[in-house]
């Protein structure tokens, strides 16, 4: 028997999609293409165990197609994570568009991309995300029921962001606790990274609660605006890795854990809700360990967003969905206790904890 061992270069050629690394058994993945609009997307539905797949739509202009591949991958999975540790019965999806929101986007592709989701007949129920708006889930919603994010005024929850912010909140506060045996972040240096809709909601609960704020993100006017209006200071230097700081928080995209940043980072307590922050699960998760960093898991904490639009499908109330969001400051906790006690990584706990309740209905 002879064997031999492919570069990730060649694994791509020979196996571009099942050969993915991020593929992990996902159940259908949809290419999506309307040339009229100039329409790319994917959509990927990692798990229906407990109900059909809600995720999001990003638009970003990605790099590549491969880029904008293994990103769907990678969100969906962590959906399916994010609802099942949340006691949710759904599944986990996202999607993703190829584009620039702010140059490429059209009505006109909205409503081809509303036309692929209705298709699935509600496998996958799509949500706000990145690059979209509660007004594209309103344009969609006229196409097909499978969307959650609706404004208000068409019976909706509206912009999940402020409840996403809230969940985050919640978890950086566990997880500081469990850090330091309190959660009062009176005088704690915290770095925000990403200061959209989510980020700018989770520097009003940290400023309010006497944390020190230091944020950066890659539009300056908007850093500006925030600063002036919170009063946080403003990242200036070369490499944020290496600024003093209690907590980072990373808001933004993923994979800001990596193997570059991971040993110059001085946080001892990373809690954010930015999607798939370690580059490389098993290897960053295992060297914060061993650093004795604390990580609360991002697809628990920053799980407010679905609690809210799930109250769309279930028929609860914004009282309800802060209710179970606040929740995320247990549950974070039992998180990393059952981490410290089993000796192994807080995204091992958390992921055998939503495990579970998968298999379980299975």
């Amino acid at each position: 028997m002879t064997t031999r061992t492919f570069t990730p270069e060649e694994l791509q050629k020979s196996n571009p999609v099942f050969g993915q690394f991020s593929f992990d058994n996902h159940e259908q993945i949809v290419f999506c293409h309307d040339k009229d609009s100039g329409l790319k997307a994917i959509i990927g539905i990692h798990n229906t165990n407990l109900g059909p797949a809600l995720g999001g739509t990003r638009i970003w202009n990605y790099q590549s197609e491969w880029e904008a591949l293994n990103d769907v991958l990678r969100l969906s999975r962590g959906m399916t994570y994010k609802s099942a540790i949340s006691g949710l019965d759904l599944g986990g999806g996202k999607a993703v568009i190829i584009g620039d929101s702010k140059k490429d986007k059209t009505p006109e592709m909205i409503k081809a991309f509303a036309k692929y989701v209705d298709s699935l007949s509600g496998r996958y129920i799509t949500a706000e995300d990145v690059g979209s708006t509660t007004a594209d889930m309103d344009l969609i919603h006229s196409i097909t029921p499978h969307v959650t994010g609706i404004s208000k005024e068409l019976g909706g929850s509206g912009n999940p962001s402020p409840v996403t912010a809230y969940g985050v909140f919640m978890g950086l506060k566990a997880a500081a606790n469990f850090k330091w045996g309190t959660d009062d972040l009176n005088g704690k240096k915290v770095f925000v990274q990403g200061i959209g809709n989510v980020g700018e909601t989770l520097v009003k609960h940290l400023t309010e609660n006497g944390a020190i704020v230091t944020i950066t993100d890659i539009n300056k006017e908007r850093v500006e605006y925030v600063s002036q209006k919170y009063n946080t200071k403003v990242f200036t230097g070369a490499d944020l890795f290496l600024e003093d700081m209690d907590i980072y928080s990373p808001c933004a995209l993923g994979a800001t854990i990596n193997d570059d940043s991971i040993h110059k980072l001085k946080a001892q307590v990373i809690a954010g809700a930015a999607n798939n922050q370690l580059a490389v699960e098993q290897v960053h998760g295992k060297i914060l360990q061993d650093k004795g960093i604390v990580y609360a898991p991002d697809f628990l904490i920053n799980a407010g967003g679905i609690i809210n639009v799930f109250g769309e499908i279930v028929h609860y109330g914004q009282d309800e969905a802060l209710k179970r969001t606040e929740n995320i400051y247990n549950t974070t906790l039992e998180v990393l206790n059952d981490a410290k006690n089993k000796k192994i990584t807080t995204l091992q706990a958390a992921m055998q904890k939503a495990e579970e309740r998968i298999y379980k209905k299975r």
